[in-house]
């Protein structure tokens, strides 16, 4: 039986139930009272609290995190630090990691991929904004929600930007997503965030990391020598600019990679509005310069090893991947050589083609095509016109002939074909001309965006369900708080109603969470009218005032339902005040009890004081007051029979003492 399930926390959390292990903690369900909602609360392993690095890294987290509201990063409620149990409490989430999504629904499209990894570069620049770098972004750390949006969570290794860093007996992250800066020890920046973000689009687009090896220590060498496969050579159907985003997010050259999370979103959201945008670099421009510079060491903690059968395997690995990179660029320094070759040959090739044509025309009426059974590669035409299509030479010559069998909605210009059958490349025989049938571009489908403000989210997608099926919609969902919108409406969408949705378009929603909370001032012991005065400044409303016996003053408040610290703006507040102490201010008894008003000149400042009158041996009076408030003047009623002296002190020293006469009217 775990020890904490069952167990309450400050009196307020009640553990539930395990919900998951961590590397450092272990997190738990559980039940918070004093707000009736279910909530999130991370532990401290017991092994670990004892050790004074690992509180200090797990105090570390809580800092982090508390300084962090995102939709898009894991909210913290709440951090406490109570004997030997150190915790965080964060929202509960009603989802599953990204690596569990993937694993279920396999390599994702290049549509939802675009959808998630910008959602996390949302939350890492609002953390790198306030100096916070992740350090440990991977799939598991990253929380898929049921309505489509993440949150990054697990700050578990986080530290702030300009916090001394070093690398001691333990690589900080998870090796198949490490930065290479990270792998050798450097200074790391918010830009090794962005490598290991974009190691994660790299996954989510090809259902594959960039790189494998038998250990981790060889998988952060290929890291820091090796250029992986770019996502187009394993999947073509990959978008040309959102591979490039994804390996200028991992260019192993920090100069060459996104400089911070802001340029990585910018670009992004320009593909995702235009899939043809120029983005101004290209393929080459991120592969790192050639060095002469000697290998540099992978700094490990272990001892030296002697060689062996794996490591030479290894070894023989990195090199042949190194020798293909090489071969990949030998095209361009033998390019010169080739253009001289070039001119050589040309007179030779013109020479050539002259003879082939004539042997065709002359020969051709002695064979059918039937006959010949000649094979026949079918030409590309997709992205051409139809016109353009039958100017190729090989449908001019009549080899091919192209016959247009309608149009379909796609993102591709108007009038562009966007199939064609047979497909390209394909080997075929026949009777010439042999046909290819195409369908050519309708256009891009646009619908148009429905106003859903007012309406909570379920009504918004129900509302929408036609378009979301049509355009194959995704939401993204923000949190406001609002005066005007009810909690959990909508209030506004982005795009607005009566814009166009395009195919794959993310809807953003923002979504109302009520009235503002305003800060509830601590009422108990103040005067009755000051705290009415105050309701209207804070935006409150006057509830129901009741009045009970009590040893404080008459007039002044003894509680305040509600005793939250924040409340909704316009909630109403409910007092219970004092109709004063059971026995009178002085004086002789068997008198009839008479009243005095005690007026206390204030001391000519501004701010707070501590204000204390003490009548005959009763304290009347004992809190705080904002000299603001009352003109320069305290006035209190004290009611007593005969007479009395009033004492005053202000901030605990004695300040005057005033004469009292109880009176009775008529």
């Amino acid at each position: 039986m775990d020890q904490y399930i069952g167990k309450m926390l400050d009196n307020r959390y009640e553990i539930l139930e395990r919900i998951g292990t961590g590397g450092m903690a272990v997190v738990y369900k559980a039940k918070c009272h004093r707000l009736n909602r279910l909530v999130a609360v991370k532990i401290l392993k017991s092994d670990l609290a004892q050790d004074e690095d690992f509180r200090r890294r797990f105090n570390a987290e809580s800092q982090a995190v508390a300084q962090l509201s995102h939709p898009n990063i894991v909210s913290v409620y709440d951090v406490s630090r109570g004997g030997d149990t150190e915790y965080i409490v964060m929202e509960l989430i009603d989802g599953i990691t990204l690596k569990q999504y993937m694993e279920k629904r396999g390599r994702l499209n290049w549509r939802e991929s675009l959808h998630f990894i910008t959602q996390i570069m949302r939350g890492l620049s609002h953390a790198h904004s306030r100096g916070i770098v992740h350090r440990d972004i991977k799939p598991q750390n990253v929380m898929v929600l049921r309505d489509g949006s993440v949150k990054v969570a697990d700050f578990g290794i986080a530290c702030l930007e300009n916090a001394a860093q070093t690398l001691t007996q333990e690589a900080l992250g998870s090796v198949h997503y490490i930065s290479p800066e990270q792998a050798r020890g450097d200074r790391t920046d918010a830009r090794s965030d962005i490598y290991s973000a974009g190691v994660v689009l790299y996954e989510m687009l090809t259902g594959r990391l960039p790189f494998e090896g038998d250990s981790a220590v060889s998988v952060a060498i290929q890291h820091l020598s090796s250029v992986p496969l770019a996502p187009r050579e394993i999947d073509p159907d990959i978008p040309e600019q959102l591979e490039l985003i994804c390996m200028k997010a991992m260019a192993p050259d920090l100069e060459r990679r996104y400089p911070s999370a802001e340029a990585m979103i910018a670009d992004l959201e320009a593909f995702r509005k235009n899939p043809g945008v120029n983005l101004d670099f290209e393929l080459s421009d991120l592969r790192p310069e050639e060095s002469d510079e000697p290998t540099m060491l992978l700094r490990t903690t272990g001892s030296h090893r002697s060689p062996s059968p794996e490591r030479d395997r290894r070894d023989r690995y990195e090199a042949d991947r190194r020798d293909r990179y090489e071969e990949e660029r030998r095209p361009k320094r033998r390019k010169a050589a080739a253009g001289r070759i070039a001119l050589l040959s040309a007179g030779t090739l013109a020479a050539l083609a002259v003879v082939f044509f004539l042997f065709r025309a002359i020969f051709a009426s002695f064979l059918t095509p039937s006959a010949s059974g000649q094979t026949y590669i079918v030409p590309d035409v997709t992205n051409l016109t139809v016109e353009e299509a039958r100017r190729l030479d090989q449908v001019a010559d009549g080899t091919f002939k192209i016959v247009e069998k309608g149009s379909e909605a796609s993102d591709v210009a108007e009038g562009l074909i966007i199939r064609q059958d047979p497909e390209e490349a394909k080997q075929v025989k026949g009777e010439l001309p042999i046909t290819i049938e195409v369908w050519t571009s309708a256009g891009e489908d646009v619908g148009t965006m429905r106003d859903v403000t007012g309406k909570t989210y379920a009504e918004a997608k129900v509302e929408l369900d036609d378009l979301i099926k049509q355009y194959d919609l995704t939401f993204d969902l923000k949190e406001e708080s609002s005066e005007e919108v009810p909690e959990s409406k909508i209030i506004s969408t982005d795009p607005a109603a009566g814009e166009a949705l395009h195919q794959g378009d993310v809807i953003e929603l923002v979504i109302s969470k009520g009235m503002p909370l305003v800060p509830l001032v601590n009422f108990v012991g103040s005067d009755l009218d000051w705290a009415l005065n105050q309701l209207s400044t804070l935006g409150l409303e006057k509830g129901e005032i009741t009045y009970e016996p009590s040893d404080l003053p008459e007039g002044q408040i003894i509680s305040v339902d509600p005793a939250d610290s924040e409340v909704p703006k316009g909630t109403k507040i409910n007092f219970v005040v004092s109709q004063g102490p059971g026995s009178s201010a002085g004086g002789e008894t068997g008198q009839e009890e008479g009243a005095d008003m005690l007026y206390v000149p204030l001391p000519a400042t501004t701010g707070t004081g501590h204000l204390q009158i003490v009548v005959n041996d009763t304290v009347w009076f004992d809190a705080d007051i904002n000299y603001a408030n009352y003109g320069g003047t305290y006035g209190q009623l004290i009611t007593g029979t005969g007479t009395a002296n009033a004492v005053v002190y202000i901030d605990g020293a004695y300040y005057n003492t005033y004469p009292l006469t109880f009176t009775t009217d008529g």
